[in-house]
């Protein structure tokens, strides 16, 4: 199955679309290679700047230059982005109202060798809860392109995770794409699991499992974190039972939302799949899904858990 890089799609896009817009820029905090924008540096390097191993300055400098009418991305790993530059990210992207994309690289367990200083579990919550800054974390290279290109239309902050490893294609390049809406993979009426990010293929993987004994499980994208898409998960209600799928920490993450909505109306069961209250094992990406059930078999069980109750 084709396979792309998250991260070099937003840079493609960003050349593309930085000939024509001089206003559009990069800046990197020392990780132009590791974020795959080596290529935007070559081709226009008057509109890439590098700060170095300073994530603070990072954001603080792309939102003087927002204030300028620039068009600034600032990329650095999502472990890095999320934590160091806090406070900078409050008060000079989201109070201020720039026009700042952050793009937090290698998210989640990306880095999972390295373990707990570079993984990123809590960064849906940590940027989704400051006012004026949404949170996206695109699943494949195509929904990943339309996503870029749709927020370069925008002046609102943004932070977009994406993942260290190549993503499986999940989407033709037709697919219809709207800003803030989640996208419907399958459909069913026995149960809908709700994924974002990296969990979307294992949530496709683990409706065909379900599948082939009976059970009826629609898959919806949930590649919008913040603001999510209400109706879309008003929608899953309807099956009774929605299981929750992220690369994420329980707290403050896609389950969480998806719990407060559904708790709001009632309708369904909530399951959700995260990573621990503790510090990540550290191995592979893919081992510490195995590790923590977070594999298709992994949702596949909870789905059927959910059912049983």
């Amino acid at each position: 199955m084709a396979k792309k890089l998250n991260r070099q799609v937003i840079c493609d896009v960003l050349i593309e679309k930085g000939r024509e817009d001089k206003d559009i820029m990069v800046l990197c905090s020392d990780s132009s290679g590791s974020s795959s924008m080596t290529a935007f540096h070559k081709e226009l390097p008057d509109q890439f700047i590098e700060v170095g191993i300073a994530e603070q300055n990072l954001v603080t400098i792309s939102a003087g230059l927002a204030s300028c009418g620039k068009k600034p991305f600032a990329v650095s790993p999502a472990s890095f982005l999320s934590t160091r530059s806090m406070e900078q990210v409050k008060v000079d992207v989201g109070y201020s109202g720039t026009n700042v994309k952050l793009v937090g690289v290698s998210g989640g367990v990306s880095y999972g060798a390295l373990g707990l200083t570079h993984h990123s579990v809590n960064d849906f919550a940590t940027m989704g809860s400051n006012p004026g800054i949404r949170v996206y974390c695109p699943s494949d290279p195509v929904q990943t392109e339309k996503l870029t290109r749709a927020l370069l239309e925008d002046e609102k902050g943004a932070y977009i995770r994406v993942g260290r490893y190549p993503s499986e294609y999940i989407y033709e390049e037709d697919v219809p794409f709207e800003l803030n809406k989640a996208m419907k993979i399958r459909e069913g009426k026995d149960a809908a699991i709700i994924a974002c990010g990296e969990m979307v293929p294992y949530a496709v993987k683990a409706a065909e499992l379900l599948a082939e004994e009976g059970i009826d499980a629609s898959v919806i994208d949930m590649y919008c974190i913040k603001p999510i898409d209400r109706e879309a998960v008003l929608e899953a209600t309807k099956t009774g039972v929605i299981v929750t799928a992220e690369e994420h920490v329980a707290f403050g993450g896609l389950g969480s939302l998806v719990s407060q909505i559904v708790a709001e109306v009632g309708g369904a069961k909530v399951g959700s799949i995260t990573l621990p209250d503790a510090p990540v094992i550290a191995g592979e990406q893919w081992e510490v899904f195995d590790y923590y059930g977070m594999n298709a078999e992994g949702i596949a069980k909870t789905v059927k858990e959910m059912l049983a109750k």
